[in-house]
């Protein structure tokens, strides 16, 4: 495991899976973690480059990994996806976030923090808000409407 230069890591609820290659792509590490067994493992590892897909967690991981010394980049999955040699499982995912993560011109996600995602997820659940707020007072307006009562758009009059 000394020789590792490059991760792939793909991400999942509970179990993790790694492919890790030295510098001249040979395989050296192919490992399904658990989610309690992954923070150790990337500690006990010599400083690498790790690549993942950004998804759900991934910027938890991006802050938990740097934190080791690991340069860390983040993916979109439509990156990662024409680098899938095989069947779409997470042992062909993480070979594939491995090979990506090496591409010279890949764009990268930046990484968020802890506060820029409050804000965003703060937005998007307001957003969510006003979509049920507006998908209900339709409904109520289209009842009212099958016993003759006509109410104009927006919510002013309900």
């Amino acid at each position: 495991m000394n020789n590792i230069s490059v991760i792939g890591l793909d991400l999942a609820k509970n179990i993790f899976q790694v492919h890790g290659i030295d510098s001249s792509g040979k395989i050296l590490i192919r490992k399904k973690l658990k989610r309690s067994e992954v923070l150790k493992f990337f500690s006990q590892l010599p400083l690498c480059l790790v690549g993942m897909e950004a998804c759900g967690g991934s910027h938890y991981w991006y802050r938990e990994l740097s934190k080791f010394g690991h340069t860390v980049k983040m993916m979109a999955p439509a990156f990662v996806k024409p680098y899938l040699k095989a069947n779409k499982n997470d042992r062909n995912d993480a070979e594939a976030i491995c090979e990506a993560v090496q591409r010279p011109t890949m764009r990268f996600v930046t990484p968020k923090t802890p506060e820029q995602q409050s804000i965003l997820h703060l937005h998007h659940g307001r957003r969510l808000l006003i979509q049920q707020r507006v998908a209900l007072t339709n409904y109520m307006r289209g009842i009212l409407l099958e016993y003759g009562i006509a109410i104009s758009r927006g919510d002013k009059e309900l």
